[in-house]
């Protein structure tokens, strides 16, 4: 009994720092985890990649699991600009992306032409799993004035 009484406060500490540390549903975390892995030259075929987590660079750093796009071989992540990593993120800088246990060092910057495109077919990928979320999206109309999409590239500066 006595070892029930002194274990069940550690484990609700425990708990509830996991909880608080890392990503879980909508709830920021700080730790990305994954394995520090060289950006490839391609991506591949990410149609299957439904969520990331990305972490945004500031005091204390963001990490959100969110959802991600690839367009004409490029990465992109779209966000409320109301979010705290879309204004934690502002036009953009260095972030880092974990996809499955891999974790890449990458730049975001804030698409200003041509970001209709990726909406669309971010809207597209995930329509069939969550027509629910994906039919209640702004019009373009709308989504310009409260929409963020950043281009994920290598942001090892080579």
């Amino acid at each position: 009994m006595r070892i029930l009484k002194i274990a069940s406060p550690i484990l609700l500490l425990l708990l509830v720092l996991v909880v608080w540390l890392a990503p879980l549903g909508p709830l920021p975390g700080f730790f990305i985890g994954g394995t520090p892995t060289a950006v490839p030259d391609s991506w591949g075929d990410t149609s299957s990649t439904h969520e990331i987590r990305l972490k945004v660079s500031g005091t204390p750093p963001r990490v959100v699991i969110i959802w991600v796009i690839q367009v004409a071989g490029e990465l992109y992540v779209v966000g409320s600009k109301g979010s705290g990593w879309v204004a934690m993120l502002n036009q953009g800088g260095p972030v880092e992306m974990r996809m499955e246990d891999k974790t890449y060092r990458l730049n975001a910057r804030l698409m200003t032409d041509n970001w209709q495109t990726v909406v669309e077919a971010y809207m597209d990928k995930y329509r069939a799993d969550y027509p629910d979320i994906v039919n209640s999206f702004p019009s373009f109309e709308e989504a310009a004035g409260s929409t963020a999409v950043f281009l994920l590239s290598d942001g090892s500066g080579s």
